[in-house]
């Protein structure tokens, strides 16, 4: 990336990023330049060194700009894990040693602050929760709340009835419009749904 290219980008961000939730020029860009998938209204994840390429993050996602996912582990059957001994961009190993891993971030995610995601996690499922300092090793189920180091499930959300409700609802595929009008109209479902469920 050349000096001109580097000051464009940060004048973007800078612009964009005061609309993260909804600017689709942010999103094509991190799209196009990245390989990085943004849902509309997901924020916290415009972050090139947070994010790795390959990256699908859903709608209505929240991500602490302190967590951070991890595409791929240092080798470890080699002498040594220096960098030297895996990334061709230093001259010494004629193509990347590393083994990637694309993550799937599926929608209305909160990731919390310091939460690590590492290459063993391909999928966070819908409306999962990531607690703070959470470092998550394997998959995790749709609407299950993840604490620990390593992470473990600590619960679902709610019953496997409200959730099945909740996904016949297909709430994330609203825009914001609508999500205005489903507040007004169903505010049981919205701000209780395991109530609004029974």
């Amino acid at each position: 990336m050349t000096i001109i290219d580097k000051i464009r980008e940060r004048l973007l961000l800078r612009r964009e990023r005061q609309n993260e939730y909804e600017s689709q020029a942010l999103r094509r860009y991190f799209a196009s330049r990245y390989d990085i998938t943004i849902g509309l209204y997901s924020y916290g994840c415009f972050d090139r060194w947070r994010i790795p390429p390959g990256s699908v993050i859903g709608r209505y996602c929240s991500i602490a700009k302190t967590a951070r996912i991890l595409d791929a582990n240092h080798p470890i059957d080699a002498l040594s894990t220096h960098p030297y001994f895996y990334d061709p961009s230093f001259g010494i190993v004629r193509s990347d040693r590393t083994v990637k891993t694309r993550i799937v971030i599926e929608d209305g995610v909160w990731i919390s602050h310091n939460a690590t995601i590492t290459p063993g996690c391909g999928r966070i499922g819908r409306g999962a929760i990531i607690g703070a300092g959470a470092v998550v090793t394997k998959d995790v189920p749709p609407y299950a709340i993840l604490a620990g180091a390593p992470a473990r499930v600590v619960r679902l959300r709610f019953s496997q009835a409200t959730i099945d409700r909740i996904e016949e609802s297909c709430w994330w595929e609203l825009d914001k419009t609508a999500l205005s009008q489903l507040v007004a109209e169903r505010p049981d479902f919205v701000f209780a749904p395991a109530s609004a469920a029974a």
